[in-house]
């Protein structure tokens, strides 16, 4: 993982984890989908991004 730096106080103390809800295709009733990965400082708490785990779930 590459260093980011928190926008919020600086820190550059940055972890990743996941909540374990995953997002579904709205045209995929069926869908198991896919886990949303978050990217967030350990110092204040700040979300610095979101991402999909596997967002070829998503491709029709």
């Amino acid at each position: 993982m590459r260093e980011n730096k928190c926008p919020k106080c600086n820190s550059v103390e940055i972890a990743e984890g996941t909540d374990f809800m995953p997002i579904k295709p709205l045209n995929k009733k069926f869908s198991m989908g896919s886990n949303k990965i978050y990217t967030f400082c350990l110092n204040c708490g700040e979300v610095l991004s979101i991402r999909i785990e596997n967002p070829m779930k998503f491709k029709e």
